[in-house]
């Protein structure tokens, strides 16, 4: 399996699991400085490798009232601060090929939203910045599907591909995330990243908006873990309860900490296990 390097931090490869994490939205600058210093001060403590995740368009929001962000100038503005401030990898959406190319000058990972996974323009301009690229699977994806995605990224000279498993539709209003998915997806060469948070949305549950599971964080994580993934992909906020997206199925910044420190040890258990008899 490849690995990536993305600034001072390598991405699969058998490197220790990286956070990507942040708000699900940029609320303000203030306020995505403030969680990416405190969510940096805790993964450096604990020696984890961290990316700052935060998105400056939510385009996909279930409702047209729905909060969708400060928009491509000012969230730019507001990555770049995050980035120089605190020192961080950034990680953020891409929805349309004319945006690839401005926000490569920002974000270190270009990310192309589940809905978007089999856009072949979209891919094909963020594989043209040259940035790390990557690509949710689809919720009506099949992991073997996303080979085909990827090398619509590696037909343009980026070998820099990332797959991210964010859950599959199960019937109405539920997703649900197969542990098979990620050796699957490992086998197709790229390195694997859970996004455990908007695996536990419930899409389009609520009125207007989407629900979520947060309770389910954990077990998650920890199964993702366990069974090897390269990154842990988790919408974390001060405050969930007035989170302006994906209110439901953010994690709590104050259960960040200890949740990293039970991941850890699931991580050093598993990296030391040995082999399984074929």
């Amino acid at each position: 399996m490849s690995e990536i390097r993305i600034g001072d931090l390598t991405l699969g490869g058998g490197a220790p699991f990286v956070l990507i994490g942040g708000p699900c939205v940029i609320e303000s600058e203030a306020h995505a400085l403030a969680l990416g210093g405190a969510i940096a001060q805790i993964t450096s403590r604990l020696g984890v490798p961290y990316i700052f995740k935060a998105s400056f368009d939510k385009a996909n929001r279930t409702s047209h009232q729905s909060f969708r962000g400060p928009g491509l100038e000012r969230g730019l503005d507001v990555l770049a601060a995050v980035k120089s401030t605190h020192h961080l990898p950034v990680l953020t959406d891409i929805h349309e090929p004319a945006q690839a190319s401005p926000v490569a000058e920002v974000a270190d990972v270009l990310q192309i939203p589940a809905f978007l996974a089999r856009q072949t323009d979209l891919l094909a301009a963020a594989a043209d910045t040259g940035r790390a690229v990557n690509i949710k699977k689809a919720q009506f994806m099949a992991p073997d599907d996303m080979r085909h995605a990827i090398a619509k990224v590696h037909e343009r000279g980026n070998e820099r591909v990332i797959v991210t498993e964010r859950g599959v539709s199960f019937g109405y209003r539920t997703l649900v995330v197969d542990i098979r998915s990620f050796p699957q997806l490992r086998a197709l060469g790229a390195p694997v990243v859970f996004d455990v948070t908007h695996s536990l949305q419930q899409p389009g549950a609520g009125d207007g908006v989407t629900l979520g599971q947060a309770e389910y964080i954990e077990p998650l994580a920890s199964a993702g873990v366990a069974a090897g993934i390269d990154a842990l992909f988790l919408e974390i906020h001060d405050d969930p309860s007035q989170a302006r997206s994906d209110a439901q199925n953010a994690l709590a910044l104050d259960l960040l900490e200890p949740l990293l420190e039970r991941l850890l040890r699931i991580d050093a258990a598993t990296r030391h296990a040995p082999a399984s008899a074929s």
